[in-house]
């Protein structure tokens, strides 16, 4: 069963967010934000329903509450590429912006709590 409650914040949930444009527009990735503000991703159609592998890139990450029902998450990965999001409960909606040295990405997409 899948929610977009994150009243208790990210930190030891898996959301799939389901992106609409940007850089991996009509994907959806599957992020598992561990308990120690860790994060790891992988392409859900392509994993097949496993969980990412364990070697894989594992950046910490920042979970701020803005409002009631609204999030903001962050991560810099190995990659140089930054994920900063806002999660929003009341729609289930993304709003976000995805960034390297060089350039950045506005981004869009709904989410849902996984487990």
């Amino acid at each position: 069963m899948s929610s977009t409650n994150l009243a208790s914040g990210v930190a030891g949930k898996t959301v799939r967010f389901a992106w609409k444009d940007g850089p991996t527009k009509g994907t959806v990735h599957e992020h598992v934000f561990h308990p120690d503000g860790t994060v790891q991703w992988h392409d859900a159609a392509k994993a097949g329903g496993k969980a990412p592998d364990p070697r894989a890139d594992r950046p910490r990450f920042a979970d701020e509450e803005i409002a009631s029902g609204i999030r903001l998450v962050s991560y810099l990965a190995s990659s140089g590429f930054t994920l900063t999001v806002v999660l929003n409960s009341q729609n289930g909606s993304i709003t976000g912006i995805a960034s390297n040295d060089k350039t950045w990405m506005p981004v869009h997409g709904a989410f849902e709590v996984m487990k």
